[in-house]
């Protein structure tokens, strides 16, 4: 009777091989399976895997799970024998008793840590202190000589502290002809603002909080820089950086111009000019963190589908595994699950995979399935893998990025972050034709989500990267619809215990977005050429330097 079986097994393999090789490629189904993403999904974002925190218990849960994945596909280990990539980085957490007062003419505000203020600070250190230091307020705190534009022309911030604007002027005067205009550039990110106030040698830096121009509310930034803290580790312990780092809120700085003799209005309009000068706040700042610190080994999870003909050229499909961790100084749910952020992009790689190893096409080239660490602390393992590539980068055709994927059901709309970047758009607008469905421009560009996840590591290194958004235009439900669903994770889930799977979530128009992103890659494995940036881009010198090695 076993014998029997297995003949008729064997007979209906070699039945399916005949039929598939009778079909076109591309009519062929895509090995995306929305049960199996569901899943998945469901495993990374269970409490069992503990908020996916670096250097955690649910860092060890994840990268296992991820490694038994990718074994049980068949890939191959991205790095030498290995499946893992590790990142030296520093752990530091601040003790939340901390207290910011600020000496004014009208006596001394106390500032309360989470609610009034959040600091913390990336120096290898157990205690750090800022004494009586003078605010001064540099706009915002921008050097660009590409846009003719240097706020800290003629002030000395040396030892000082620095008081900056997030975002860009173009954002707040909607002058098209200033920067970008309303699409924010990469000096309108926190993360720029810290690194130009550190090379001008201020000695803390306050960013103020806006909801409109940051893109989140003040609990975003609470939930966010609370807890533990990672960066990648310098051979200085990272003295290099400004003392203390640090957030408040608009609403509470303009108390303190207010007690200056400062109009607070007057001033920040004034700094979306290029005539702006940087003006003393007559007043001073004082805050000590104490800090326990913990160096780790965080990973990124690499593994490799070897191409055919042209397998030294890699495409890269990324995600980032980690998020916030527990927060044991939460009452209730302490768990950032992240299911949405980025559980699903994560079992998304699985789900790529799948389609490129069933499809009826190999690929020429060799596609590479990423899974970086510590995104949620500042793109850190994307950061890493940019300055230690496990392929030479001019090798490198692409990288397409995905953070959180669509649970709304299917669109009529996919959305492109940074759209008129680089030739990649062309491969989408053909591509998702084919789903009749159309790209658009990211409707807020203000939001500067192209500096905000894991493909811009690698576009800082000259390397093409692609990063797709969710629609919302609802098939079942309209535009209207599917705006609210968004907004409304983004203002009661994002990076929040609450960010958790639910059986209400519709994976249609995740299989759908991961189909075109699958398509793409295909495509781009098959050719001899190499996508480049558009004209003018940023980025687009640094890859014609290392494509011409």
């Amino acid at each position: 009777m076993k014998k029997i079986l297995w003949a008729m097994f064997a007979v209906a393999i070699v039945l399916t091989i005949f039929v598939y090789d009778k079909v076109p490629p591309n009519k062929i189904p895509i090995n995306i399976d929305a049960g199996r993403l569901t899943e998945n999904i469901k495993i990374l974002a269970s409490d069992e895997f503990e908020g996916r925190g670096p250097g955690t218990a649910g860092e060890e849960k994840t990268i296992s799970f991820l490694q038994q994945e990718f074994k049980k596909l068949g890939l191959r280990p991205g790095n030498g024998n290995s499946y893992l990539q590790g990142a030296k980085m520093v752990e530091i957490t601040t003790s939340p008793d901390a207290t910011m007062k600020i000496k004014t003419a009208d006596g001394v505000t106390e500032l309360k840590y989470g609610p009034e203020f959040m600091a913390w600070t990336q120096r290898v250190q157990n205690e750090v202190s800022v004494n009586d230091s003078e605010m001064v307020f540099v706009g915002y705190g921008v050097v660009a000589p590409k846009y003719g534009w240097n706020d800290y022309d003629g002030v000395d911030v040396h030892g000082k502290t620095v008081v900056i604007l997030v975002n860009d002027p173009g954002f707040a005067t909607q002058n098209p002809e200033l920067f970008t205009g309303n699409a924010m550039t990469y000096y309108g990110r926190w993360t720029y603002k810290y690194e130009e106030a550190a090379r001008q040698g201020a000695q803390a830096v306050i960013i103020i909080h806006e909801t409109a121009p940051a893109a989140y509310p003040w609990a975003v930034v609470e939930g966010s820089w609370s807890g533990p803290q990672f960066s990648l580790e310098s051979d200085d312990g990272n003295m290099s950086r400004v003392v203390v780092e640090s957030w408040i809120p608009g609403d509470k700085m303009a108390g303190i111009f207010r007690a200056g003799g400062l109009d607070y209005e007057e001033l920040t309009a004034q700094a979306a000019t290029k005539n702006f000068k940087a003006v003393s706040l007559k007043a001073k700042m004082s805050v000590s963190l104490s800090n326990k610190i913990r160096h780790v080994v965080s990973n990124n999870v690499v593994a490799v589908l070897p191409g055919t003909d042209r397998a030294d050229e890699y495409i890269i499909h990324m995600s980032h595994w980690d998020h916030l961790g527990r927060d044991s100084t939460l009452e209730g749910d302490q768990i950032y699950n992240g299911a949405a952020d980025n559980a699903s992009g994560t079992a998304g790689l699985i789900e790529l995979a799948n389609a490129y190893l069933s499809g009826a096409r190999k690929p020429r080239r060799s596609i590479m399935f990423m899974a970086v660490t510590a995104e949620e602390q500042g793109l850190l393992g994307s950061a890493y893998y940019g300055k230690h590539p496990l392929v030479p980068l001019n090798k490198t055709v692409a990288a397409i990025n995905m953070d959180v994927l669509g649970y709304i059901g299917e669109t009529y709309d996919v959305t492109i972050v940074g759209y008129g970047n680089s030739e990649l758009d062309d491969y989408v607008d053909s591509a998702v034709r084919k789903q009749k469905r159309i790209a658009n421009p990211d409707p807020k560009p203000e939001n500067g989500y192209f500096y905000r996840s894991d493909h811009f590591s690698l576009s800082k290194e000259g390397v093409p990267a692609l990063y797709l958004e969710v629609g919302e235009n609802s098939v079942k439900y309209g535009l209207k619809w599917g705006k609210a669903r968004v907004e409304d994770y983004v203002a009661n889930r994002y990076h929040k215990p609450s960010d958790e799977y639910s059986d209400n979530w519709d994976l249609s128009g995740a299989v759908k977005d991961l189909e075109l992103m699958y398509k793409i890659g295909l495509k781009l494995s098959q050719e001899d050429s190499f996508p480049n940036w558009r004209e003018g881009n940023e980025f687009k010198a640094k890859r014609d330097a290392m494509m011409k090695e």
